[in-house]
């Protein structure tokens, strides 16, 4: 015991010769990041305006090249050594910058492309042109204007625009902390990378193919990934793993045309019906789903893991009352536990016409949207079989094909499934040293996290541990309530602002 308090002491006076590090720095690093957001506001947002202001849709390449080329000078401004890694496809933005005397490295992951917008669902405004409102939207917030030099940002204040939580805001709080301790005369204490992504949510299609060929600039210590929301409670948060996911699209069949309710009604029978019968058997009243096989190859926490989760704060009255639900499903297990479940969820639902344009009519056809989101242990197709299986059980003939005319008078029930693309879910063990490092360094500047084994979203980070073998750890830091992939995304500023502290925290760890 001795001889390890004096190891200690031994390693604790050399770090602290190292010129620019000081013991306790995590936390002198976050009071540096906070001394320059408070001195240095106006400049942040207006960066964080800028790449919002740039259209993302990852599909619409020559403005998704264009946030690619911002990023590039952002990185460069601060004197990181940027490459674009092109193959025809979403531009990847990788960046370096090397610490004298650093001997760990910490991979940065984010994405800069965001969802699909339907512009037309904007409360007042337009997904890219952002604007500010005095608190949020749901809280009866109203537009202000952006303020000028002399007056500070509150906190409360919200900006909305495309991806300002989902992901571009911590782009640029992940820079601005590099700012923060240049102000100070600090530096990072790691080499640190910077991988940012323009197709993440189109499902990453090309990132196994980058992270293969690109195998030898990406070699890291840990691969911190600044994606999702932090928890409800409002606290610091890290998740060590993140569901899987699996997509399908189910059309059920009726006449070969719509056909007047009236004249067919009580003989034609009906695909909305047919498929929201199918659907409901799915899951029973608790929300367990019925589908044979869903659970059996969920591999179990660990003990720290499950111990992880009794320690998260208990927000479920609360976030009931804001969400404005009676009940929720998963009777007797809380919100972090159910994560760590696969599910199935119908995220859209088709037939007909409804509101002023309804028609009484029986319809040809219902389609639904489903997503199947996976844990470690469970295999994207293998799950998608068990849904079709249970499809079949229930009396339909499923097919991947637009049926013939032959084929729907063959059969009394017809289900066509077109699979969309999926990955699986991963999970770091949390009692790793670089794990511990980084919880020690966040709550030594910033106080108690939250610690997930697992988040609730899907990226595919399983690409990362597969390909690099390398443990990857969620550090997100936007608030819970942003909207992301819905109409009116925002970003609280204070969350924003805090987000520079964190980063700060953890490059100077």
């Amino acid at each position: 015991m001795l001889r390890k308090l004096t190891i200690y002491l031994l390693a604790a006076f050399v770090v602290a010769l190292i010129p620019g590090f000081s013991l306790g720095d995590s936390r002198t690093a976050a009071r540096a990041a906070r001394e320059y957001v408070r001195s240095s506001q106006h400049k942040i947002v207006r960066q964080l305006v800028d790449l919002l202001s740039i259209p993302n849709v990852s599909f619409d390449l020559p403005n998704i090249q264009k946030n690619a080329r911002h990023i590039v000078d952002l990185l460069q401004e601060r004197g990181v050594h940027v490459r674009i890694l092109e193959m025809d496809v979403s531009p990847l933005v990788y960046g370096e910058l090397t610490v004298p005397g650093a001997t760990r490295t910490l991979l940065f992951y984010a994405h800069y492309d965001g969802d699909p917008v339907e512009p037309s669902r904007w409360v007042d405004s337009k997904p890219f042109e952002p604007v500010l409102r005095d608190k949020a939207l749901e809280e009866g917030g109203v537009l202000i204007p952006f303020p000028g030099l002399g007056t500070p940002y509150n906190e409360d204040w919200r900006i909305y625009a495309r991806s300002a939580s989902d992901d571009k805001s911590p782009i640029v709080a992940l820079l601005a902390a590099l700012d923060g301790l240049r102000s100070a005369q600090m530096r990072p204490t790691s080499n640190v990378k910077f991988l940012f992504e323009g197709e993440e949510e189109d499902g990453s299609p090309h990132l196994a193919e980058f992270l293969e060929r690109h195998k030898d600039l990406f070699g890291s210590d840990a691969v911190i990934v600044a994606d999702a929301s932090i928890y409800p409670s409002g606290d610091p948060t890290f998740y060590f793993g993140a569901r899987g996911i699996a997509k399908l699209e189910v059309t059920v069949y009726g006449p070969i045309r719509p056909l007047h309710s009236g004249h067919y009604g009580n003989w034609a029978p009906n695909p909305a019906l047919e498929l929201s019968k199918l659907l409901a058997s799915m899951k029973d009243d608790t929300g367990r789903v019925t589908v044979e096989g869903f659970y059996d190859d969920v591999e179990p926490l660990s003990r720290q893991e499950r111990e992880a989760l009794r320690t998260v704060p208990d927000i479920e009255e609360k976030l009931r009352a804001q969400l404005g639900l009676s009940w929720t499903e998963g009777p007797g297990k809380r919100l972090p536990e159910l994560i760590n479940l696969p599910s199935l969820n119908i995220h859209g639902l088709e037939s007909g016409w409804v509101g002023d344009q309804a028609r009484t009519i029986i319809p040809s056809e219902a389609s639904a949207s489903i997503d199947l989101r996976l844990v470690k242990g469970i295999d994207p197709q293998g799950q998608i079989q068990r849904v079709i299986e249970h499809m079949r059980k229930q009396g339909f003939h499923v097919t991947d094909q637009e049926p013939d005319l032959r084929t729907r008078q063959s059969h009394a029930k017809i289900a066509r499934v077109v699979v969309k693309r999926g990955y699986p879910a991963f999970r770091t063990p949390m009692d790793l040293p670089i794990c511990r490092q980084l919880i020690s360094a966040v709550e030594r500047a910033l106080g108690p996290t939250v610690k997930l084994p697992t988040m609730g979203g899907s990226v595919p980070l399983y690409l990362f541990s597969d390909r690099l073998d390398v443990p990857v750890i969620g550090l997100p830091t936007v608030n819970p309530d942003n909207n992301q992939h819905s109409p009116n995304e925002n970003i609280r500023l204070g969350n924003f602002f805090r987000a520079v502290e964190i980063f700060a925290a953890v490059l100077a760890m």
